[in-house]
């Protein structure tokens, strides 16, 4: 029963979070609440991990809470639950795209959807706000401060610093001020 709960939670977050893996936080708050799979505190451990691992964000949190939830078993049906949406859509759409994409509905369509993305990720941010400041230091709020200022300060001085440097310099300024 539990495998089947976990595919039809993350198959509904796949459905309607669209816009990428943060847009999936929103959902996974819900999950949270009615399932109790996972708390708040550990929700951002997860996107802290997922921020910082290879692959989607969304990927990685339904392989989480499936492998914590059910094991092995339990990551793959989760993680098999959010991208089959995905899938069928994007086949559908390319069947259908090709013969409708001049059309003016699907133009408004894809119009007023760029808005409800930029909401749902507003809504995650939101969302977030609130664990970072309860479940963080002051060391660890000042961490943002520094890093967008020696970014654009290194911007300035070397333009082409490697993105894989900055995500291992924030990694180890996270471990320092932890």
């Amino acid at each position: 029963m539990i495998f089947l709960q976990l595919f039809w939670e993350f198959f509904k977050t796949g459905l309607f979070a669209v816009g990428g893996g943060m847009a999936t936080v929103p959902f996974l708050f819900d999950i949270s609440s009615r399932t109790g799979w996972f708390t708040a505190s550990e929700l951002a451990n997860m996107i802290a991990i997922s921020e910082s691992t290879p692959g989607p964000i969304g990927v990685n949190m339904a392989t989480y809470v499936g492998f914590e939830t059910a094991g092995i078993p339990g990551g793959l049906v989760a993680t098999f639950g959010l991208v089959l949406p995905s899938i069928i859509i994007i086949v559908i759409i390319s069947c259908l795209l090709s013969r409708f994409s001049e059309n003016p509905i699907v133009k408004t369509v894809f119009k007023y959807l760029r808005p409800a993305v930029i909401g749902l990720l507003l809504y995650a941010l939101w969302q977030l706000i609130p664990l970072t400041f309860l479940d963080a230091s002051k060391k660890i709020l000042v961490l943002p401060v520094v890093a967008f200022a020696a970014l654009f300060f290194c911007c300035q001085k070397w333009k082409k610093v490697h993105p894989i440097i900055w995500i291992g310099v924030g990694a180890v300024f996270g471990i320092i001020a932890l």
